[in-house]
C-alpha cells in the first residue's frame, strides 16, 4: 500500500485518465477527492468502487477556473481527510480545433484558463495545506511537438504546464516533489471527440508499440510519481506516447 494514510485530490476525475488515476491511487491506500465538471455519473462510480473496496472517497462538482470551486474542493478535502498529500492536476481540454487565424481572443483565454490557470489556482490553494507530498501535472505530447491541426492554444497551455512543473519543483522542494506527464495518443473521449479514426489508426501503424495507450498506462505513471518509488525525481516531464515522439 504505497499511499496508505495519504490523501489525494484528482481533478477532472469523472472519466478517462482522471478516473483511472483516482482508482489507482485508492487501490494503494489513498483517500481520494474526485473533482468533476460535467461527468457526475462517472465520478459517482469512482467513489462507489473505492468505498466498496474499503477506501475513502468523495466526489465534488466544480469549475476549477473559478476560485470558489477551487476553495470548496480544497476545504472539503482537508475537512474529510485532515490534509492533502497528493495533487493530480488533470482537468483541462482542447475545447475545439481552430486555427490561430480563425480563433478569437475569448477562445484563447478560455483554453488557457481551463488548462493552465486552473492548474495554478489548484496548486496555490493546496500548498497552504501540504507540508510534504507530490504534485503531478498532466501536460501533453502536444507540448513537445505543437499538437495536431487547430490546437495551438492547447499545445501552448500544455507547454506552459511543463515550465510550471520545472519552476515549481525548484521553489517548493525538497518536501514536495513536482513532476509532469506528457501523454500521447491515449484511448479516451478526448480523441473520440477531437481525433479522426484514420489518425488513430495511423498512429498505431507508426508507433513502435503499435497501439494506442490506455488510461491504465497513464494511471500507473501517476501512481509512480505520487509515491516514494520516485523519491529522487522532481521537475521532470515524462513522455508516455508509445515511442512516437522522443524528447
Amino acid at each position: 500500500m504505497k499511499l496508505a494514510g495519504k490523501s489525494a485530490i484528482i481533478t477532472g476525475a469523472g472519466r478517462d485518465i482522471g478516473a483511472a488515476a483516482a482508482l489507482k491511487l485508492a487501490s494503494e491506500g489513498a483517500s481520494v477527492a474526485v473533482n468533476y465538471f460535467a461527468s457526475s455519473t462517472g465520478a459517482d462510480e469512482v467513489v462507489a468502487k473505492v468505498t466498496a473496496n474499503g477506501g475513502k472517497a468523495f466526489a465534488l462538482q466544480g469549475d476549477l477556473t473559478q476560485q470558489d470551486s477551487v476553495d470548496a474542493l480544497v476545504n472539503k478535502t482537508v475537512e474529510e481527510f485532515g490534509g492533502i498529500n497528493v495533487l493530480v492536476n488533470n482537468a483541462g481540454g482542447l475545447v475545439a480545433r481552430k486555427t490561430v487565424a480563425a480563433s478569437t481572443l475569448e477562445h484563447w483565454k478560455y483554453v488557457m484558463d481551463l488548462n493552465l490557470t486552473s492548474n495554478f489556482m489548484m496548486t496555490n490553494a493546496c500548498l497552504a495545506n501540504m507540508k510534504s507530498g507530490a504534485i503531478v501535472n498532466l501536460a501533453s505530447q502536444a507540448a513537445r511537438d505543437g499538437g495536431g491541426a487547430g490546437s495551438v492554444p492547447y499545445a501552448t497551455s500544455k507547454g506552459a504546464i511543463m515550465t510550471l512543473t520545472r519552476g515549481l519543483a525548484k521553489e517548493i522542494g525538497p518536501d514536495i516533489r513536482v513532476n509532469g506527464l506528457c501523454p500521447g495518443m491515449i484511448d479516451t473521449d478526448f480523441h473520440n471527440i477531437h481525433t479522426p479514426d484514420a489518425g488513430r489508426r495511423g498512429f498505431e501503424a507508426a508507433a513502435p508499440m503499435k497501439r494506442q495507450g490506455t488510461v491504465e498506462d497513464v494511471a500507473n505513471l501517476v501512481l509512480f510519481l505520487a509515491c516514494d518509488d520516485s523519491a529522487f525525481i522532481t521537475g521532470t516531464n515524462i513522455d508516455l506516447n508509445g515511442g512516437i515522439v522522443f524528447s
